[in-house]
């Protein structure tokens, strides 16, 4: 998680960036990291309606603090 922080601190990435940033990480421990991440209140995810999809992730104002 605190990986994932470090990588939001300059603004916001999609799933495949931070994949690609954290590798070799799984798709199934990420997804579950940044969703942990969320419910905790440490960061944002916008859903753009689009095909294909496009989710980014950035730090919220709490996620923030930890900068």
């Amino acid at each position: 998680m605190l990986l994932i922080l470090h990588h939001l601190e300059n603004g916001s990435l999609r799933f495949k960036e931070l994949e690609r940033l954290l590798a070799p990480i799984t798709q199934a421990t990420l997804t579950k990291q940044l969703r942990t991440m969320e419910g905790n209140g440490l960061i944002c995810r916008k859903v753009y309606n689009q095909i294909p999809p496009k989710v980014e992730y950035k730090l919220s104002d709490i996620g923030e603090k930890f900068r």
